[in-house]
């Protein structure tokens, strides 16, 4: 099926990939997408990186893009709990100024391809609900040239569809529900520093002596990201003090460029399966605060096993 505007009579968010190998085969489809959206006087933004931005503008005709908003997509792109509400704000605007209709292409940052994908494939899954209260088509861009096979297997499985340069909507086989998908994630790896014993280790700590602790390790990290850092470390002590199961074990590496905090207790952890992404539906279960931490570190994991939850929270380079 090829057509021109927002599919048929879809309501809410309609979420598709675009998978390129080519420049040529990305403007094929982008360009439709955006001239569409500019000539119907919708909303119409482009998130993507410096280059693929460029490229873009470089193509677009000159009557169109002064419709095009251009965002800074490594800015946008941050942190995935950053983006969700840097979006949601976005398109609040929007729709609060009468928008029926609006478009946005954005781009993943490429080092999140490494061993950090798994919280941007949360990302990619969660927004499925999370953007569904608005009037959003989006596209996002993934260079097949680069892009890793297990990426563009969790990118069929988060996104519902595709827009190819024909034209043409297909759905995805493999396409996961965001409960489905996020409920089922496999364990994360424990991060290299991990392998060696921690600098320090704190059991049952208080909140403060937690957030003292950082100091203690840090390797010299740009001020903002060992305040993040601190901020994150006491949100989720808190939690597992308040809502876990005793002891509540918290562990500190550090390296050149970045620190490793762990923080075990011998609950559960939560039960939502978008905690992190957006404030908890129930607030007992302290899901703010694991909001909060997610938007104040470079990389956050978790993991359950017989011992119990635990959170890993980075500040620095995330590898």
């Amino acid at each position: 099926m090829t057509r021109s505007g927002a599919p048929g009579d879809h309501v809410g968010y309609f979420h598709e990939a675009v998978c390129y190998d080519t420049d040529d085969e990305l403007l094929a489809v982008l360009l439709p997408f955006l001239t569409g959206g500019v000539d119907e006087k919708e909303p119409t933004v482009v998130s993507l990186g410096p280059e693929k931005a460029d490229l873009v503008r470089r193509a677009l005709p000159a009557g169109v893009l002064p419709g095009v908003t251009f965002m800074t997509g490594g800015s946008v792109y941050a942190r995935p709990a950053a983006a969700i509400r840097a979006y949601r704000e976005l398109m609040a605007g929007y729709v609060a100024e009468g928008a029926a209709q609006i478009r946005i292409v954005g781009e993943i940052p490429r080092p999140s391809f490494g061993a950090t994908w798994h919280w941007w494939a949360r990302y990619e899954s969660a927004i499925n609900h999370a953007y569904d209260e608005f009037p959003l088509w989006s596209l996002c861009a993934y260079d097949s040239r680069i892009t890793p096979s297990a990426v563009l297997a969790d990118v069929a499985r988060t996104h519902p569809r595709s827009l190819h340069a024909d034209g043409s909507h297909r759905p995805s086989d493999t396409y996961a529900s965001p409960e489905s998908f996020l409920a089922a994630w496999p364990p994360v790896a424990p991060d290299v520093l991990q392998s060696g014993p921690p600098l320090i280790t704190l059991v049952d700590p208080t909140a403060s002596r937690a957030r003292g602790a950082v100091s203690l390790v840090d390797p010299g990290l740009p001020t903002d990201e060992v305040d993040e850092l601190v901020i994150a470390v006491s949100e989720v002590v808190t939690n597992a003090l308040r809502h876990g199961l005793p002891p509540v074990r918290v562990c500190y590496w550090s390296g050149p460029d970045r620190i490793v905090v762990s923080v075990t207790d011998g609950g559960t952890g939560p039960t939502d399966p978008f905690a992190g992404l957006f404030p908890s539906r129930d607030s007992v279960t302290g899901g703010l605060g694991l909001w909060i931490t997610h938007q104040s570190c470079n990389y956050v994991a978790f993991s359950r096993d017989d011992s119990g939850f635990t959170l890993r929270l980075t500040a620095g380079n995330p590898l």
